[in-house]
């Protein structure tokens, strides 16, 4: 009993939830134009850079801190203008108020039941979900991008609006909130592309950019900050490797297991929030319902642990029945559609997995 004891509290003193660089970046000092750059990183890594968040953005101003000119990342503009949510999802419902969307604005906010677009640096207070408690209404004013950053921190993301019901359902917490005047919802426009084709609604544009240019590298002046460049420019520039990788083999946990160990690091471990969203960019295009995580049950201490050696702090369960132990080993899969959370199954499952590579 006492060692079981003490098996538990170790695992919990093991317990971390803190955000981390989802990629791991290179500096290439040569110089080249974006579409000879980008040819460059999909040979040698995996792509020109991709920056979701402020951590990978101060990550590649560290690997790039000995240039002394413009250095190409990886956005691009597209010929395609489209609306998404800041969760990755693409708008497919739509409710704009009569003549809406009418400025070239790129956020949106909810405005008596309807949506308008908005510039993206105005100050409104903002709605957020949250996986417990529902909707979440912040009266702070912040910009859309700082709301952003405050949902994702704080609760899950700035809400989605994904079908009538849901309209309905924002509009009605509204007005029994009292809430007066216009607030940011998760509606953004998408008229720039990472070169790996992921979602992502980070941006760290220079004050009055972008221009009309079609490619984007971080200036060199004090903040390290984006500018749009013509993409004929011959700059030095930053690639990136994945972190994780999607094997689209079916497999039973143990193999993939051992998989991972042999060609890779390990099967992923999902420690936070963080690591959670580079699971969903991952896990977009699998030939299996689920898939494998690094995520193992143990009987004995009745404790669902990831194989780095961590317990289970941060959670995103959907279904968790591992308190039956006289069924079959339980492991960890995640879902591959929907929302994405994770499933109790059986270890003896054939399915496609995510293997970390460091």
């Amino acid at each position: 009993m006492e060692q079981t004891l003490y098996f538990i509290l170790l695992l919990i003193a093991l317990c971390s939830v803190s955000e981390c660089v989802q990629r791991q970046y290179y500096y290439i000092s040569e110089a080249k134009n974006w579409t000879e750059a980008q040819r460059y990183c999909r040979e040698k890594y995996t792509d020109l850079a991709t920056v979701d968040n402020m951590n990978d953005m101060n990550e590649v101003k560290s690997v790039s801190a000995k240039a002394n000119n413009y250095v190409w990342i990886g956005l691009q503009r597209t010929s395609v203008d489209k609306w998404q949510w800041s969760s990755g999802e693409p708008a497919l419902y739509l409710n704009w108020s009569t003549g809406q969307p009418d400025n070239g604005h790129e956020c949106a906010v909810m405005k008596n039941g309807q949506w308008n677009d908005y510039p993206c640096s105005n100050s409104q207070t903002f709605i957020c979900n949250n996986m417990s408690t529902g909707l979440v209404f912040v009266s702070e004013q912040k910009n859309w991008r700082e709301a952003q950053s405050y949902c994702r921190q704080n609760h899950i993301d700035l809400v989605s609006v994904r079908n009538q019901n849901e309209n309905q359902q924002l509009q009605q917490f509204i007005n029994d909130n009292h809430i007066s005047g216009d607030v940011w919802i998760g509606l953004f426009r998408v008229s720039w592309q990472w070169s790996d084709q992921s979602d992502s609604s980070f941006r760290y544009w220079r004050s009055g950019e972008p221009g009309n240019e079609d490619c984007v590298a971080i200036t060199d002046g004090t903040l390290r900050d984006w500018n749009d460049s013509p993409c004929y420019m011959p700059y030095p520039f930053v690639c990136h490797k994945d972190k994780l990788i999607l094997i689209k083999e079916k497999l039973t946990w143990s193999e993939a297991l051992r998989y991972c160990r042999q060609n890779h690091v390990d099967l992923v471990s999902v420690h936070s929030e963080e690591i959670q969203r580079e699971v969903m960019n991952v896990v977009k295009w699998p030939s299996t319902k689920l898939v494998w995580l690094g995520l193992r049950h143990s009987c004995t201490v009745g404790l669902w642990f990831w194989v780095s050696g961590q317990t289970v702090c941060y959670q995103n369960w959907a279904i968790d029945d591992s308190e039956n132990c006289d069924s079959a080993v339980r492991s960890g899969a995640v879902q591959s559609g929907g929302d994405q959370r994770w499933i109790s199954r059986p270890e003896t499952d054939r399915l496609n997995f995510i293997c970390s590579r460091n």
